[in-house]
């Protein structure tokens, strides 16, 4: 069948069946648009000196001031720089450990031993941001496990410099048994026959890694990538806020935190909706740049 045909029996077939796509996607895609394209038009007050009272029409417009006085700021470097060393390094440290996880996990032969590993791999993963960041401060205060484990006094939620390791070593502690899922679920379509043949051509677990389970999990690996290296600006502000202290703000004070704190608290809304913005065009270029990057390391060939 011809390209032209096919289209033609598709279209056909969607216009005599239009309740049914009607009743299946169209509570999805009026949800869609009520909660995700309506909210849009709000980065307006990016440009607007913005009242409630006055409302999106009747506000003042300043066009970039909002952007102009952020990037002139001077602890705008500041909170660039804690926010990229918090996603670089996070995503450094964070991204290899779920699909070594997913390695070990696929070599285990039983699979009820297997079924009960990821099930304490992937609880850590339901527990709430909050209900996390409570533990860590438990964990690591004064009188906590951990100080009474080395006999010490330290207070680590007030060192700047101990902020990053606990962000980033709980956050791995948290998501990445979950995020090894999809690792796994490609590796099942690794060819057992090839890893049979490797076995018995005397290949150790490295050379069966590399020929016969990297190539099962490369492209989910380099997608993942690219998601990930895209969102680096998108931190959420919930744990970083949840793990500030008036001690650390050095290395804790992030774009996210300091958009809450600003629109939220201090109802500077225009303001926080240029920084937010920002965030998100910063976002946009490290996203399409990675991209272009891995086609090239990739032939060429896009994803």
């Amino acid at each position: 069948m011809e390209k032209k045909d096919r289209v033609h029996s598709t279209a056909t077939y969607v216009i005599h069946h239009w309740r049914l796509y009607v009743f299946f996607l169209g509570p999805a895609l009026l949800l869609t648009i009520i909660f995700k394209y309506l909210p849009m038009g709000g980065i307006l007050i990016a440009f607007e000196k913005y009242s409630p009272f006055k409302g999106f029409f009747g506000s003042e417009w300043v066009g970039f001031e909002y952007f102009k006085q952020f990037l002139s700021s001077p602890d705008f470097m500041t909170f660039l720089a804690n926010t990229l060393k918090l996603s670089i390094y996070g995503l450094l440290w964070g991204f290899p450990i779920p699909i070594i996880l997913a390695l070990l996990l696929n070599r285990i032969g039983s699979s009820k031993i297997k079924q009960k590993i990821q099930l304490v791999l992937y609880m850590p993963n339901f527990i709430s941001v909050i209900v996390l960041c409570g533990m860590v401060r438990i964990l690591l205060s004064v009188t906590g496990p951990v100080n009474m484990l080395f006999g010490t006094t330290i207070n680590f939620l007030t060192l700047p410099e101990a902020f990053r390791p606990i962000y980033i070593i709980s956050g791995i502690w948290q998501g990445a048994g979950w995020a090894s899922i999809m690792y796994t679920a490609s590796l099942a379509n690794a060819s057992q026959e090839l890893k049979e043949a490797a076995q018995i051509d005397g290949a150790n677990i490295f050379q069966q890694i590399k020929a016969v389970e990297w190539p099962a999990i490369k492209d989910m690996v380099i997608i993942q990538f690219i998601l990930q290296a895209g969102n680096i600006m998108s931190i959420g502000f919930e744990k970083a806020y949840a793990l500030q202290t008036d001690l650390n703000l050095g290395s804790s004070e992030i774009i996210a935190t300091y958009v809450y704190k600003k629109g939220l608290l201090d109802g500077n809304y225009s303001y926080s909706t240029a920084v937010g913005l920002f965030n998100t065009i910063i976002n946009l270029i490290l996203l399409v740049a990675v991209n272009k990057i891995v086609e090239k390391m990739n032939d060429g060939q896009g994803l």
